[in-house]
């Protein structure tokens, strides 16, 4: 008997090359999903990063709007909504709509990091605080009232002896599903606990993952939105007709992670060319090396292999790419042919 065919989605941060305008690179993503919409991927998920200069993927719930009303049945969602970042009303009431205008096929995902520094954190809040310790750690009642305000009931507030309810749209029909995202034990835990699907961000973290993915199965409590733990798995990939093209195509992502984790100042994404005149110390050569490695970076068939290496490993029938191989110089600003190449390959 042959094994099941690998479910393949897609994670999108919206990069922004220096030839790029946001818009340019807007265009570019839509195009990307659309790519993936004709292809058959299983959904199209936004981060949510601030005051980055090679992320343009600001907020998660303009960028669904816009994708889903782009492509025709794939189901897009936030990978994720940073909800500290924001009141849980306001995230209830954005995607009981985005629900309501694509009925089944919109996913929330949630996260507990801010996904920026601390003075845009305090920027988020309006200067009243930024994302403060309280908002971190009330982050499970957070997801309580996000579920609670999408329900048709609503949920009561009281409020000066008051019960007073709240509904995040009049009447809604069907929500969102909502997962829970983490590079922690702690999302993993919350999970488990509330019944809900998890992501662990294995294409960032690289390590832990099945750490992460046991504590999950192991401690998970069935609930009314799920009976069974429900998971997959997140990760880079850059796939060319031949592999030497395939790590061309990763070098500039791999430097611009490397400057991120060294603390090295953050540059618009450079081209393939412009990435291969660098020259890096050797530590910092190690350290790229070896996330390089955890990537899913060849020809197309090495590449399906890995991933279904990777999906036997931790036990998921779905694996999330973020496609990051570049562009390089003389590329239309308004397209990410690279990008879309790894999907087409990927999807045989």
């Amino acid at each position: 008997m042959s094994a099941p065919r690998l479910t393949l989605s897609v994670l999108d941060l919206v990069p922004v090359r220096g030839d790029q305008s946001s818009a340019d690179a807007v265009a570019a993503s839509i195009a990307l999903a659309r790519t993936a919409d004709d292809l058959g991927y299983e959904r199209y998920w936004v981060a949510e990063h601030h005051n980055m200069p090679a992320v343009a993927a600001t907020n998660p719930p303009v960028l669904i709007g816009v994708i889903a009303g782009a492509t025709r049945r794939i189901r897009v969602g936030s990978g994720g909504v940073m909800l500290p970042n924001h009141a849980p009303l306001v995230i209830a009431e954005q995607f009981a709509l985005l629900e309501a205008a694509y009925p089944g096929r919109i996913d929330l995902g949630i996260g507990r990091a801010p996904g920026t520094d601390p003075v845009t954190s305090w920027a988020l809040r309006h200067g009243a605080g930024g994302v403060s310790d309280e908002a971190v750690s009330r982050f499970p009642e957070y997801v309580d009232n996000v579920l609670a305000m999408m329900d048709a009931s609503g949920v009561g507030l009281s409020v000066q002896g008051r019960t007073h309810v709240l509904h995040a749209t009049p009447a809604a029909t069907s929500v969102p599903t909502i997962w829970l995202l983490g590079s922690s034990d702690y999302s993993a835990r919350l999970a488990a606990e509330k019944g809900l699907p998890y992501v662990f961000a294995h294409h960032f973290a690289g390590t832990g993952t099945a750490q992460a993915l046991e504590l999950y199965r192991t401690g998970f409590r069935p609930s009314p939105e799920l009976d069974a733990p429900r998971t997959f798995l997140t990760v880079n990939a850059s796939v060319a007709e031949n592999a030497e093209e395939a790590h061309r195509l990763a070098l500039p992502q791999l430097q611009m992670m490397l400057a991120l984790r060294t603390g090295q100042p953050l540059s618009a994404q450079v081209s393939v060319e412009e990435a291969e005149k660098v020259v890096l110390p050797e530590s910092h050569q190690q350290l790229l090396d070896a996330m390089a490695a955890r990537w899913v970076i060849g020809e197309p068939e090495t590449a399906r292999r890995r991933l279904a290496e990777l999906a036997e490993e931790h036990g998921v029938d779905e694996v999330m790419v973020n496609p990051v191989a570049a562009a390089h110089e003389g590329t239309d600003p308004a397209a990410a042919p690279a990008r879309e190449t790894t999907l087409r390959l990927l999807a045989g």
